[in-house]
C-alpha cells in the first residue's frame, strides 16, 4: 500500500514543476499520476505492476491499416513505458537494435527512448521474432504506444 505521505509529495512535486504525469512502478504496484490541464488536480491511478507486453488487440475498424490487422493475431506488442523520443539506435552512426526479421529474448535491447534528457534502453521482455517496426526513428511515443509486434518463439 502507498504511503499517503509520500504520494501527497509526488502531487506537489508534479504540481510544482507544472508536470502532465508520472509514472512510477516497482514489482508490486504501479502508480500513475496525471493532470488534464494546469489548473486541475491530479488523477491517481494504482494498479498491480504488470509487464510492458501484452497481446495485441484487433485495432478497431477504422483504424484497420495502423499497429494490427487480422494477420497479427497472436502477436506481442512491446510497448513504451512511458513518454518520450524513440531512438532505433544507440547513436546516429549505429545500426539499429533490432529490427523486422531479428530475434529477440527478454534481455534484448530494443530501442532507446529519450525523457527528460535521459535515455531509457528498453528491454523485449518477451522471446520471438519481431515482425512489425511500428514507429520511426525520432519520432514522439506515448506511455502504452505500441512500438513492436512480436511473433512469440
Amino acid at each position: 500500500m502507498l504511503d499517503i505521505r509520500k504520494l501527497k509529495e509526488l502531487v506537489r512535486l508534479m504540481v510544482a514543476n507544472d508536470l502532465s504525469e508520472i509514472d512510477l512502478r516497482d514489482s508490486d504496484e504501479q502508480v500513475t499520476l496525471r493532470r488534464q490541464g494546469p489548473h486541475q488536480d491530479p488523477q491517481i491511478v494504482t494498479t498491480p505492476a504488470t509487464s510492458s507486453v501484452t497481446p495485441a488487440a484487433p485495432a478497431p475498424a477504422a483504424a484497420a491499416a495502423t499497429e494490427t490487422d487480422a494477420a497479427d493475431q497472436g502477436l506481442l506488442r512491446i510497448e513504451s513505458p512511458m513518454v518520450g523520443t524513440f531512438y532505433s539506435a544507440p547513436n546516429p552512426d549505429a545500426e539499429p537494435f533490432v529490427a523486422v526479421g531479428a530475434t529477440v529474448g527478454p534481455e534484448t535491447n530494443v530501442c532507446v527512448i529519450e525523457a527528460m534528457k535521459i535515455f531509457n534502453e528498453i528491454k523485449a521482455e518477451c522471446s520471438g521474432t519481431i515482425e512489425k517496426v511500428l514507429v520511426s526513428n525520432a519520432e514522439a511515443v506515448e506511455f502504452g504506444q505500441a512500438l513492436f509486434l512480436v511473433r512469440p518463439a
